[in-house]
Parts: C-alpha cells; structure tokens; sequence
C-alpha cells in the first residue's frame, strides 16, 4: 500500500514530514478541513486546515508542558478555562489536579470535539465524561471578552497566530484574560519555535509584558512539530521560576499526579534554562 506523506511546515521554506497509512476521517466542517490519518510513528495524528494538530504518540510533550508547570506553581488552583483544546488532551492533563472542581473548556469547532470524542480517546482518556468539564462550542476571543466569570487558570491551547488566531495573541486579547483571572491567577500557552519563528516568539513575550507582571517562556523539544517549541506563563502573583523542586514533589505526590510521561519536578526548571540564542532573541 502506498503511504500518504503529511508535510508541515515551520516556515515558506523548511517543515517536517510523517507517513500516514490511512485517512481514517475527512470531514469539512463550518470553519474547517479536520483529518484523522493513522502513522506508523505517531499513531492517529489529526490535521486541521493541513497542519498537525495533535497526534496519539506524543501529546504528552505538548500538553503536559503547557499545564503542569502553571497548574503546579499555582498552590490550589480550582477553576480553569481553556481556550480551544477541542481533542480535549489539556483538559484531561488538568483535570488529573484533584483540586480542580470546574473546568469550562470554549472550542470553536464542535465537530473537532466529536472527532476527537470517536478517534482520540488514547489522547484525552474520555475526559468528555468527566462532570467537571463544562464543554462550550463558541468563539474564544468573544467568550473571554463576554464572560463574567474569573478562573484561577486559562489555557490558551490554540492554533498559530495566523489568520483569524491572529487576534488570540494580542495585547487586547491577553487584558480580556487578565480580567477573568482571579488574584494570583495565571495565563499559559505556547508562543511558537525560537529557531523558526524569532519573530512570534519575541512578539508574544513582548505582547504578554505589556498585561502581566511576570512572563516567564520555557521551551520543549515536540517530535510531531520537529522542532523546539516555546510556551509561556503570565501572571502578576504566580511565577514558576520561583517554586523550588521539593514543594513540586510534595504537591505532585499530593495531588496524585502520577499519570506523566514527560513532566517532573526537575524537568520543570530544566525547561526554563535558555540558551544563549533565545536569550539574545527575548533580549
């Protein structure tokens, strides 16, 4: 059988490819092409609009990264909104923090939650069924804008800034976030490649430093993106250069949190070392 070769691309002129067996879904949604293809490296990988969105064999590198270090520095995080996240994989890393009693996650697309409910369950282990997710199928920029509520936690788990997500990473959108956050309540999400993307990454640091206090980027190395990929957490109260590693280990063991294949006490403060291109870069 002939393989299918999914290209993505990091810029005009560089990308990563996998091989895919099969498309296991096409569907054309109101906002979107979603796929499902099946790939011998990564399991089942869903595409949205041609780019890789998430895939079965290394979702722990993304999502894990993107919660457990603001989710852990926070001392008792109850309450979280996400921002996309329609496969439901960061929903399913926070709600492994046994003090979160409401979760409300805001995804645009309602279909890119149903494929991922039918085709992905290895990704968010049907977090769907869990009563203290609340799932609202709506745009996110109107929702945190409208909403009346704060949240100890918001996860922006979005597309690139590209497009219509363009407006999901400006300084107007991050000042919406800080107001539905509580007091000591903090902001994560990634910000893109340094070595690809300078531009985006020092953007939204840039962005980020004009709404909150403390922003801290760490960086990670995602198989499926094939390249270093950053994140950042915004806060005025909390930052996650400062916990030390023996409260981590008490609250991981505490919280029961034992369910990680990447994220540990350790790890946590190894993601924040920069090296010197990235320092000149945030310079």
């Amino acid at each position: 059988m002939a393989s299918i070769r999914l290209d993505e691309s990091l810029t005009t002129t560089s990308g990563v490819y996998f091989d895919a067996e099969v498309c296991v879904v096409s569907h054309q949604s109101v906002h979107q092409l979603i796929e499902v293809f099946e790939t011998p490296d990564l399991g089942k990988l869903m595409r949205i609009d041609g780019a890789n969105m998430v895939s079965e064999r290394d979702e722990f590198f993304y999502h894990e990264a993107l919660v457990h270090p603001v989710a852990m520095t926070h001392p008792n995080p109850r309450t979280a909104l996400i921002i996309g996240g329609g496969d439901g994989g960061t929903a399913e890393e926070l709600l492994k923090h046994s003090s979160i009693t409401h979760c409300r996650l805001c995804e645009l697309d309602g279909a890119v939650v149903d494929i991922a409910k039918m085709h992905l369950e290895s990704v968010h282990q049907r977090v769907f069924d869990d009563a203290r997710l609340e799932v609202v199928i709506g745009d996110g920029l109107r929702h945190v804008k409208d909403t009346a509520d704060q949240f100890d936690l918001i996860v922006l788990d979005l597309t690139d800034p590209v497009g219509a997500a363009e407006a999901l990473y400006q300084p107007s959108f991050y000042a919406d976030c800080h107001r539905a956050l509580h007091t000591g309540g903090a902001l994560t999400l990634h910000i893109g490649s340094p070595f690809s993307h300078p531009d985006r990454v020092r953007s939204a640091i840039t962005n980020l430093g004009a709404v909150f206090l403390h922003v801290t980027p760490y960086f990670v190395h995602v198989p499926m993106y094939g390249a270093t990929w950053g994140f950042a957490v915004a806060s005025d109260g909390l930052d996650i250069s400062e916990i030390d590693v023996t409260t981590l280990a008490a609250r991981l063991e505490a919280r029961a949190i034992r369910q990680r294949q990447f994220y540990n006490a350790d790890v946590h403060h190894a993601m924040q070392v920069l090296p010197e291109y990235v320092k000149t870069l945030l310079a």
